[in-house]
């Protein structure tokens, strides 16, 4: 299911263009609610290749790798509400706040993006509008309607991050991701460390704050939801078989916590 009206894609996005949202299980009856800000990395058609090779925008600074396998099979294991972004954080950053430069970068890594170099407040307020508001929206609308419904609502940020970052390898498998949430990031790391096979980052390889993330901070914090990030690792899903594993691995593990937290009147019985 997508968003496909006019009032959707304004602007920037052509009518006949592809919606920025894309929805999984629109009726899942999980308490998990997965978003995917990183999940695609298209380019709007009036933008060009924002000046930069093809090679470029396939890398991990244009998208999240791998993670959009994991996400819609995780949304169907779990019979989750799956809610993602298609467009490429190159064009406008759905997980920084509007204000901060991150949000449209001109160098990302160590790669210079000329398509967003001195941009009119217009053509970055047609970034925002077009692919940043319908999908923050949406998220905004779905926890309305399962608190108005009576659904338990706990939020679940996936991303993936790049093995080696300015030439530093990263040592981690997956990534525990939080800020002010003490009930759900301490399940998930006990439930990744028990796993055995795997390197476990706390806040590692990034840390939530106001400043540098907005899905957790506003969609999760600021309505007192249960809230976690999960990064896992690129080269870890970078096929199918990786990303079956994940999905799996991660569907074993939060119906463990599922389990738990009812027994803990955290959630329903």
């Amino acid at each position: 299911m997508v968003l496909d009206s006019a009032a959707d894609t304004p602007l920037l996005l052509e009518a006949a263009g592809v919606p920025p949202v894309l929805e999984e299980n629109t009726a899942g009856r999980s308490p998990f609610l997965l978003t995917c800000d990183h999940y695609g990395r298209l380019i709007p058609r009036a933008l060009g290749d924002l000046g930069l090779p093809a090679g470029e925008l396939s890398r991990h600074i244009a998208w999240d790798i791998g993670i959009a396998g994991v996400a819609k099979q995780l949304s169907k294991h779990l019979d989750a509400h799956l809610i993602a972004q298609r467009y490429s954080r190159l064009v406008i950053d759905c997980n920084r706040p509007p204000c901060v430069a991150s949000s449209i970068p001109v160098l990302s890594e160590a790669t210079a993006v000329p398509g967003n170099e001195g941009l009119t407040r217009a053509a970055a307020e047609a970034r925002r509008q077009s692919i940043f508001e319908p999908y923050h929206r949406r998220i905004a609308e779905a926890i309305d309607r399962r608190l108005r419904d009576g659904v338990p609502t706990v939020l679940v940020s996936l991303h993936s991050f790049t093995p080696i970052y300015a030439g530093i390898a990263r040592p981690w498998h997956v990534g525990t991701l939080y800020h002010r949430d003490t009930r759900l990031p301490p399940l998930l790391l006990q439930l990744f460390r028990g796993e055995g096979d795997l390197v476990v980052g706390d806040n590692e390889p990034y840390a939530v704050s106001d400043e540098t993330d907005y899905t957790i901070p506003v969609h999760g914090e600021a309505r007192g939801l249960m809230n976690s990030g999960v990064e896992i690792r690129q080269d870890l899903i970078a096929d199918e078989a990786g990303q079956r594993q994940w999905a799996e691995r991660l569907a074993r593990i939060f119906s463990e916590i599922e389990t738990t937290l009812r027994a803990q009147r955290l959630l329903p019985v």
